[in-house]
């Protein structure tokens, strides 16, 4: 797959997976994002001009060799369940074709969407792996750290989570390495929530 420089990418490879980036919006202000100190991961830049439609990306997607992936991720540089109902299209036009899928989230999601039981629709759209930014021990660090824009987050990230699991998604939570952020702390909860535990480095500025 070609970089491209003169239009947006959407989607991108690394380590034997396909990445899709579809949107730049987020419901929190990490001090730690990508955002703050670069315009993108793996020499590909992530701003995107506009968010791509639905049909642009399933047709990236359709011009790109899928048996080559080990997954398809929604990541990039924004919170993909912002775009919950295209999620989950694609999650499904995935599935069809055989890719295991993954999302990676703030975890916002039972206060984006109070009506609705959003892990069990993910797992139904076929979502094999929901990976969570802890981010943090307890609520105060997180706040510091992440600045969410809603109410409550450090709470309902936590609750989507065990939602996660009751789904049978596979759980993973993932913390940034900064010296506020007591690993072992977070560790020993990711283990209550028989979640994977994933230490993510920091090489931006201090």
């Amino acid at each position: 797959m070609k970089k491209m420089d003169k239009k947006d990418t959407i989607i991108y490879e690394a380590h034997g997976n396909i990445y899709l980036n579809i949107t730049n919006r987020c419901t929190a202000e990490c001090v730690f994002c990508i955002k703050r100190y670069s315009d993108g991961v793996y020499g590909y830049n992530l701003r995107l001009s506009k968010e791509p439609s639905l049909s642009v990306i399933i047709n990236e997607l359709s011009q790109a060799d899928l048996s080559k992936y080990k997954e398809a991720v929604f990541t990039g540089m924004g919170e993909p369940l912002l775009r919950l109902d295209d999620v989950l299209k694609i999650t499904r036009w995935l599935t069809d074709r055989g890719v295991p899928t993954r999302l990676d989230t703030i975890g916002h999601a039972r206060i984006l969407y109070p009506g609705r039981n959003v892990a069990k629709e993910l797992a139904e759209a076929g979502m094999k792996v929901v990976s969570v930014s802890l981010n943090a021990q307890d609520e105060n660090t997180y706040n510091n750290l992440c600045g969410p824009k809603l109410r409550d987050a450090y709470k309902k990230m936590l609750d989507f989570a065990r939602d996660i699991s009751k789904a049978g998604i596979e759980l993973r939570f993932t913390v940034v390495e900064l010296p506020v952020v007591d690993i072992e702390e977070c560790r020993k909860l990711a283990k209550g929530y028989c979640a994977d535990f994933k230490v993510r480095g920091y090489s931006g500025p201090v």
